[in-house]
């Protein structure tokens, strides 16, 4: 009986199924010791890499959790590229589908947290708004304008305190409130950077992103907005590439 590539590669992911019939060493010896061991490398490998994708998760359900969990996911979801920087785009959605861990119902908005910066700090590079051509525009202008996000920007938007929950597992932050918060992503070096986002912000920065004028994005903000602080983090985290003026 010969073995598939399916047959392989299900295997390798799922120790629970039986090693594919067929496989040969390099003495024309049944394979089968020597597939086991590679397919024991690849699991490991895979969740370590989930691992460093995915600090705070794993810290907030414990190494034993965390491998349960990645060894379910790389089983559901094997890799789609060699470029291990990618994988687990999906793992948040699915560690909200796992009903032992529901009962953390913040658990997967840390994870898209995480994922949210390494998609930033992989992102192009773009380059960086001067101030001063935002300061020579007239309020006309402005408001007529469109301003570009770099690439590297990511919004995240929570009904939990996602960003306090983060720095309160990865930085010994203070103790979160329970109260939603939306994160705005830069990267102004080479690391990603969060801010948290005031009343607004997150409205403010979505109508950007969907190239809406300055005009149409203070209006989706609404009439309370306070702009400094969010226009502040755009540029200190040269977030803001370009402006587009009419």
């Amino acid at each position: 009986m010969t073995t598939t590539q399916s047959d392989f590669r299900a295997a390798l992911l799922d120790a629970a199924l039986p090693v594919p019939p067929g496989l040969l060493d390099g003495q024309g010896q049944p394979a089968g010791r020597r597939y086991a061991v590679y397919r024991n490398n690849v699991a490991v490998s895979l969740a370590e890499a989930l691992e460093t994708a995915f600090p705070a998760v794993s810290k907030l359900i414990g190494a034993e959790n965390f491998a349960k969990a990645a060894g379910l996911f790389l089983r559901q979801e094997p890799p789609s590229s060699p470029l291990m920087m990618h994988y687990g785009a999906g793992f948040p959605e699915f560690l909200a589908s796992l009903e032992p861990l529901k009962s953390i119902g913040y658990l997967a908005d840390v994870a898209r947290l995480e994922q949210a910066m390494r998609q930033s700090y992989h992102a192009a590079d773009a380059s960086v708004l001067d101030p001063s051509r935002l300061q020579s525009l007239s309020e006309d202008q402005l408001m007529s304008a469109r301003l570009i996000l770099a690439p590297s920007v990511r919004l995240l938007r929570s009904p939990w305190p996602v960003l306090a929950v983060y720095n309160f597992t990865m930085n010994d932050g203070a103790q979160p409130d329970a109260v939603a918060q939306d994160v705005l992503v830069t990267r102004p070096d080479y690391d990603p950077v969060p801010h948290l986002l005031p009343s607004g912000g997150a409205d403010f920065v979505s109508a950007l992103q969907n190239n809406l004028t300055f005009s149409d994005a203070m209006a989706a903000a609404g009439a309370e907005f306070d702009l400094g602080p969010t226009l502040s983090a755009l540029l200190s985290g040269g977030a803001l590439s370009d402006i587009i003026s009419t």
